[in-house]
């Protein structure tokens, strides 16, 4: 049995960025260093800064002093502004750099008094930090159940999937001919997908690394299930089961933009490990015969 690994897997540019800004915080700060919700969504990081003295709040207020990183999704500007006016806490911003600019683009649509539709997880913390800079009216895309109004901008949540995007875009462009679109969806998010969808058509299963509540993880495995192949979304290489790989020749491993390289390896070991048990587990019973 053969594995391979996506090209492109793991950690992309403005995670492994904000990792690297919290880790060298935690190191020489001597006050306590905070992230305002988890640095990235990804379990294993988040608990191992934690070793570090790193904290997770979710509501800023609580903290008077000390040090806060931004996470890399960005926050609402209300709640920017609000951490800078506290003289006492020291504010890092390890927003994406592609986030920032999705921001931006955001602004640019309000200023153009355009009712700015975002398409992505309503939920999910970019999004939300999106709706503050798109203006009161913005709305999120969601199944075409959203009131388009005569003028319209849209972007999208920096992880989005190209195909879920085109197919909002058909939608909206049904509804009003008015539209200035700015395509914000990471360059190495586009790669991450092409590559994955490409390694999953020539394998006979697939297996996605990453947090569970990492959007762009689960949209790689979203990709993997309609090239119609198994797949099977894993946080850490304890979760692999020998039973998955019994008739596979090929097996594709991708991982999210904030999967460490460390964990994939990991997982790659353990499928070699347990596959290669198995095996000899075969060999011993058709000797016995």
């Amino acid at each position: 049995m053969k594995i391979e690994v996506a090209r492109r897997a793991g950690f992309c540019f403005g995670v492994k960025r904000a990792v690297k800004l919290a880790y060298e915080t935690a190191a020489r700060s001597k006050q306590t260093v905070y992230t305002l919700g988890p640095i990235i969504h990804n379990p294993q990081v988040v608990k191992d800064l934690e070793g570090w003295g790193v904290k997770v709040i979710e509501n800023p207020s609580r903290i008077k002093d000390g040090v806060l990183i931004i996470r890399s999704h960005g926050v609402h500007p209300r709640v920017l502004q609000q951490l800078k006016a506290q003289k006492m806490l020291t504010v890092i911003d390890a927003t994406c750099p592609f986030v920032t600019k999705a921001q931006n683009a955001a602004a640019c649509l309000r200023d153009e008094k355009r009712q700015v539709i975002i398409i992505g997880e309503k939920e999910h913390p970019e999004v939300t930090a999106l709706k503050g800079y798109a203006g009161r009216d913005s709305v999120v895309f969601n199944n075409n159940s959203v009131k388009v109004g005569p003028r319209i901008g849209v972007l999208a949540q920096t992880t989005l999937s190209t195909d879920d995007f085109v197919k909002a875009l058909m939608y909206l462009g049904s509804k009003t001919n008015d539209i200035h679109l700015i395509n914000t969806i990471c360059r190495a998010t586009q790669v991450r997908q092409q590559d994955t969808m490409q390694l999953a058509k020539r394998s006979d299963l697939m297996i996605v690394v990453g947090g569970r509540n990492s959007a762009n993880t689960s949209r790689l495995a979203e990709l993997c299930r309609k090239v119609g192949k198994p797949t099977y979304h894993v946080e850490t290489e304890d979760e692999l089961k020998a039973r998955w790989f019994s008739k596979a020749r090929l097996v594709g491993v991708t991982a999210g933009a904030s999967t460490p390289d460390a964990l994939v390896r990991k997982v790659v070991k353990r499928i070699r490990d347990i596959t290669a048990k198995k095996k000899k587990k075969v060999l011993k019973v058709q000797k016995v015969q």
